[in-house]
């Protein structure tokens, strides 16, 4: 297929569709025209990639993780040994920026409370 039925299928736009090529997680066929040609397993191969960077994956990473990964129904599997340590890897970095974020926000929200009345803006309000 080509790249605007590629577009139509994944819903990816094409720049995208090039860019992932770029990093090495997309590799269509080329006719002689230059044209970019892509397969039935490469729509599959983009639901994966759009699902590990909806997990907070790099791209970078993506391109090491997804030989290893396979898709089983609705969710992707690892395939390769020391796929989950590296995995568990991610998920603890993660875990890190979200508690940093937390521990921010607590600062910010302090600061904003220690407001005199009527120095916060009308409409904002301090997140708990």
């Amino acid at each position: 297929m080509r790249m605007k039925e590629m577009v139509r299928r994944t819903g990816v736009h094409e720049r995208l569709l090039r860019y992932y090529e770029q990093q090495g997680l997309l590799t269509p066929e080329r006719l002689p025209s230059g044209y970019r040609v892509y397969g039935e397993p490469d729509v599959e191969t983009v639901r994966r990639i759009r699902c590990l960077l909806a997990a907070g994956l790099s791209t970078s990473l993506i391109a090491q993780v997804l030989p290893c990964i396979r898709a089983d129904d609705d969710r992707l599997v690892p395939t390769c040994p020391d796929l989950n340590a590296r995995l568990r890897q991610e998920s603890e970095r993660i875990t890190r920026a979200i508690e940093e974020l937390r521990t921010s926000r607590a600062l910010l929200d302090t600061v904003i409370a220690a407001a005199p009345d009527g120095a916060v803006p009308s409409g904002v309000t301090p997140v708990s």
